[in-house]
C-alpha cells in the first residue's frame, strides 16, 4: 500500500503539479499525503531547481534505482544542511522584521521592553496582574507580520486557558502587564516566541509573531 502510493507520488512529481488532475477522492487524498510529507522539507527552504535533485532522489529510491550518490557520506549530511538553512532563512526574516518591530515600538501607547518585546494596551483591565505561577483564561488571536492569523481562540470561539509559566516567553512578560478585562496587543521577536526553530509551515524560523490578547481572568486555585 505505502509503496503504491509513492509511486503515485513520484510520478505527480515528475509529471509536475500543474499536469495533475484531483478528480476522485483518492487523488485529492494522495495530493494532501504529499502536502504533508512537503512540511518536512520546509526547513530547507527549497528552489525549484533544487526541488528537482530532490524528486529525483525519490524516484530513484521508491522504483529501487541504482543510487547516483553514497547514503553513508551524504545521508549523515542532511541534517547539517537543514540547520544550515534554518539558520540563514531565521536571519533573513530577522532582518526584514526589524522596521516592523520599529514601526510598532514607535506607535502612541506602545512600550518596548528590554526582552525586544513591544507592548500596547488597547483597553485597560481592573484587578491584579497575573503572576508567572498563574493560570490565566484568554482570548487571543496571532498573526504573522503580513497580518496573517495562524492560531486564534476568538475564531474558535473557545476562550484558552493555561499556566502563565507554560508558553512563549513573549507571552510570560506581556500578559503580566494586563489586568482581568484588558486587552493588548504583543509583538514578540523571534527570540521570545518560537525562536530560529519557529513552527513550519506556518510559522517561519526567526518569525516576529503578533498577538492580540484580551485577559478574561486569572483562574483562582
Amino acid at each position: 500500500m505505502v509503496s503504491a502510493l509513492m509511486v503515485f507520488l513520484v510520478a505527480a512529481a515528475a509529471a509536475g503539479a500543474a499536469d495533475v488532475n484531483l478528480s476522485t477522492d483518492d487523488e485529492k487524498t494522495l495530493y494532501a499525503l504529499g502536502v504533508l510529507m512537503s512540511q518536512n522539507l520546509g526547513p530547507f527552504n527549497l528552489s525549484p531547481k533544487e526541488m528537482e535533485f530532490v524528486k529525483a532522489g525519490l524516484e530513484d529510491g521508491v522504483l529501487n534505482k541504482t543510487k547516483r550518490v553514497d547514503l553513508d557520506t551524504y545521508g549523515p549530511k542532511v541534517n547539517t544542511l537543514m540547520q544550515t538553512r534554518m539558520a540563514a532563512g531565521a536571519a533573513a526574516e530577522k532582518k526584514a522584521s526589524e522596521g516592523f518591530i520599529a514601526k510598532a515600538a514607535g506607535e502612541k501607547g506602545a512600550e518596548k521592553l528590554p526582552s525586544g518585546l513591544v507592548f500596547k494596551e488597547t483597553k485597560a483591565g481592573e484587578g491584579e496582574s497575573p503572576k508567572p505561577s498563574d493560570t490565566v483564561k484568554v482570548h487571543y488571536t496571532g498573526k504573522l507580520t503580513d497580518g496573517t492569523v495562524f492560531d486564534s481562540s476568538v475564531q474558535r470561539g473557545e476562550p484558552a486557558t493555561f499556566p502563565l509559566n507554560g508558553v512563549i516567553k513573549c507571552w510570560t512578560e506581556g500578559v503580566q502587564k494586563m489586568k482581568p478585562g484588558g486587552k493588548a496587543t504583543l509583538v514578540c521577536p523571534s527570540d521570545i516566541a518560537y525562536g530560529d526553530r519557529g513552527r513550519p509551515p506556518q510559522i517561519k524560523p526567526g518569525a516576529t509573531l503578533v498577538f492580540d490578547v484580551e485577559l478574561i481572568e486569572v483562574v483562582k486555585k
